[in-house]
């Protein structure tokens, strides 16, 4: 915890594509537990507590404070990270956030999510009582009707309801103030990133008509109810909240299977995808994602060259099975039969003979293979 930056937790690979995942109210980013770790698969994922809540810092807000501070604060904790464009999701006030950066900050937004939240919150007034009681009660009242503003009956997350429970009353305080001075509802038509609105249908904070609301007026989003989910729909059914966080954020795992076909070929790609089982399903996806999506729609290198990348490395570790099928995706992405066996020689001296010998008698019978 630091007292000029939110306190944050760091997944996935530093040079995935970054996301930064917003908390609601009353919570800390353990709110993202069941779909942060998910998500870091094929992303660079930043969770972040708001002042006064989890690890952050009380002091980063006061009274007054306003949901284009709390923006604000997200962008200071991106330019630390040395985060310029990211994907960003939100719960709530941290939906709220979210539509604040993609109407006043678009160019720091790649794409957006808004969960369960709104472009208004009811009006000031509800916010304006709950600030005060808070700042002369405290939060344990409060915390102890938790569970029915955030869950169905009969569910509970205990840690979050103690996140809220331990939260300071003056920075809690602080963002009521911000949800009360909040409403964006006339400038949703200039949101041009990509936006999807998740609504729980059984949600009695931000209905399903909020969300509406908003798909209607951003251009080209879309939208999603989640059956038997409430406020905090990424605790109470995070299988589905992944889902449509996978849909609506990996492109790269789309255009990753449309690569892998190109460059292995479709039957390689329908045998691989028929022998799929559910115990093998996230590794095959994790492929899509991160080999095909991320590292061959890099531009830097070409395809030719990340064959002979590839034929190389193959070599080197003894995959002959693999290296096979890479030898026929080298031949389709253009390779002449001289240019494997160039690479295959080379591989002889930083290899060794022995795995050289062996690849030769590999591609030699795929070659052998076109021939017939």
């Amino acid at each position: 915890m630091t007292d000029r930056l939110l306190n944050h937790c760091e997944e996935g690979p530093a040079s995935a594509p970054p996301l930064l995942l917003g908390p609601s109210l009353g919570t800390s980013y353990a709110l993202w537990d069941g779909v942060a770790p998910e998500l870091s698969a094929a992303h660079r994922v930043v969770r972040w507590d708001l002042p006064g809540h989890g690890g952050s810092a009380a002091g980063l807000i006061g009274p007054g404070a306003t949901v284009g501070d709390l923006a604000g604060l997200v962008l200071a904790l991106a330019d630390a990270l040395g985060i310029e464009r990211f994907a960003y999701a939100g719960v709530s006030l941290g939906g709220a956030v979210g539509l604040h950066l993609a109407v006043h900050r678009p160019d720091r937004l790649s794409s957006l999510a808004v969960i369960c939240s709104s472009a208004h919150f009811n009006g000031a007034k509800p916010w304006e009582e709950r600030a005060a009681r808070v700042r002369s009660e405290g939060l344990a009242g409060l915390a102890e009707g938790a569970d029915a503003r955030w869950f169905t009956s009969g569910f509970t997350v205990p840690g979050l309801v103690r996140d809220h429970r331990e939260a300071d009353p003056e920075a809690y305080a602080a963002c009521c103030d911000a949800l009360a001075a909040f409403d964006l509802r006339d400038r949703l038509a200039e949101v041009s990133v990509p936006t999807l609105l998740v609504a729980g249908r059984e949600d009695p904070a931000t209905p399903p008509e909020h969300l509406r609301e908003i798909a209607d007026a951003v251009p080209d989003a879309a939208l999603v109810e989640i059956p038997g989910a409430s406020h905090l729909a990424p605790a109470q059914r995070p299988e589905a909240v992944l889902a449509a966080l996978r849909a609506h954020f990996d492109g790269t795992a789309r255009r990753g299977m449309e690569v892998r076909r190109e460059v292995l070929g479709d039957a390689h790609v329908d045998r691989a995808q028929a022998r799929q089982t559910p115990f093998t399903a996230r590794f095959q996806d994790f492929i899509s994602r991160y080999a095909w999506g991320e590292i061959w729609t890099d531009p830097t290198l070409t395809r030719r060259e990340r064959s002979m990348i590839t034929l190389t490395a193959l070599v080197a570790h003894g995959h002959y099975d693999e290296l096979a099928l890479h030898v026929r995706a080298a031949r389709r992405g253009g390779l002449t039969p001289e240019e494997i066996g160039a690479v295959l020689l080379q591989t002889a001296v930083y290899c060794g003979v022995p795995a050289a010998n062996s690849a030769f008698a590999t591609a030699q019978r795929v070659l052998a293979e076109e021939d017939e």
